[in-house]
């Protein structure tokens, strides 16, 4: 029997994004799934009951809450190694990109993407340097990585120099509660949310790497056409520099069309995807892109960027274009709109792509890696 301590700071209730969806999909199925083993939940604060997933989850607080670049450093480098003390842990899994220096206990580490080497300038100069000078020295020292793609790996072996052999890839995968809609609900999420009107949906964060502020131009070109009736929804909440795709917003002619719904439980946010015409999620840069692969589930088709991991995840199943291009996505807009035959054919090439990610091949494979350190 091994002790296993598990940094689950990212479990939040009623806000879990990515990453938390990821700690929480992988938890409960590996803690119940190996019942010989103990774990550790390493929480940075009070905690909910339902993240102890299984009788063999112990929860333990550790202060301080780590949400500031110095809070990081001292939950890590500090509050972590003693706390793996204080629990006899014989691995630590981190499922966020950070590990420990200071400890000897075997880690496995998750990374999701390193997005920060490429767009430096989209992330906030204090959080940049944190991550800059550990995130590296992390990768280096944690004796198992897993990343989300196969993207990511070579680009995390290629920027830091590590070997291929270390890194496996664990895909993300899908919560269930994406299905299609019968038609008399879609009728009912358009009259809820666009007047009645179909729709284009964004699912993300909004900041720079996202690109909504392309996303917001291509629509109102396709507007501007006069015949497309379709509105434009944004579900998710404002993340740091969102200025960009504000200012777009407000110099939009059809921004009356544009519906902000903000951050949305994830029981809400099927139904919207499940009615929506189309994802248009064509990002500069994702490790993997789980909205894809939510739209390929409810069956609606998807734009998406041919940049990064996202031709991966999306295989054959999307239209991919480039991010940049302002042209390029205005024109899979018009097309998705005004041909139904295309967009049947990608809603069935999108149920077999779906079908290669779910929750509990995550599970197993992350546990495969976990395995090779025990």
């Amino acid at each position: 029997m091994h002790t296993i301590a598990v940094n689950t700071r990212f479990l939040l209730s009623k806000r879990l994004e990515g990453i938390g969806h990821f700690t929480a999909e992988t938890l409960q199925r590996i803690t119940k799934n190996h019942p010989e083993h103990r774990f550790v939940f390493l929480f940075d604060r009070p905690y909910s009951p339902e993240f102890i997933f299984a009788p063999n989850v112990r929860p333990m607080v550790v202060p301080p809450p780590a949400r500031h670049p110095l809070l990081w450093y001292i939950w890590f480098e500090w509050a972590v190694p003693l706390a793996l003390k204080k629990a006899g842990a014989t691995v630590f899994v981190s499922p966020d990109g950070y590990c420990s220096l200071r400890t000897k206990v075997k880690t496995a580490m998750v990374i999701h993407d390193i997005a920060f080497e490429h767009f430096p300038q989209q992330v906030p100069t204090l959080v940049r340097n944190y991550y800059r000078y550990f995130s590296p020295r992390y990768a280096h020292r944690a004796d198992r990585l897993i990343t989300v793609s196969e993207y990511t790996r070579q680009d995390v072996c290629q920027t830091y120099g590590i070997n291929p052999d270390k890194i496996d890839v664990a895909y993300n995968g899908v919560n269930p509660i994406y299905q299609p809609l019968p038609t008399s609900q879609m009728q009912a999420v358009k009259q809820q949310y666009s007047g009645g009107k179909d729709y284009f949906l964004f699912v993300g964060a909004i900041h720079p790497r996202k690109n909504l502020a392309n996303m917001l131009l291509a629509y109102d070109r396709l507007m501007k056409e006069g015949n497309c009736q379709a509105a434009f929804l944004v579900a998710g909440r404002m993340a740091w520099q969102c200025a960009d795709a504000l200012q777009v917003y407000e110099t939009m002619e059809h921004k009356n069309s544009v519906v902000f719904l903000g951050h949305l439980q994830t029981a809400e946010l099927s139904r919207i995807m499940g009615a929506a015409l189309a994802l248009v999620y064509v990002s500069f840069f994702e490790g993997f892109g789980i909205p894809i692969i939510e739209a390929f589930k409810a069956e609606t088709a998807v734009i998406t960027g041919n940049t990064s991991s996202m031709p991966e995840v999306a295989g054959n199943a999307a239209l991919l274009v480039e991010p940049k291009s302002v042209e390029a996505i205005y024109l899979a807009m018009r097309q998705l709109y005004h041909n139904p035959t295309l967009r049947h054919s990608l809603i069935e090439k999108g149920k077999k792509q779906a079908a290669q990610f779910s929750w509990d091949i995550t599970a197993q494979n992350l546990w495969q890696s976990i395995e090779k350190i025990l």
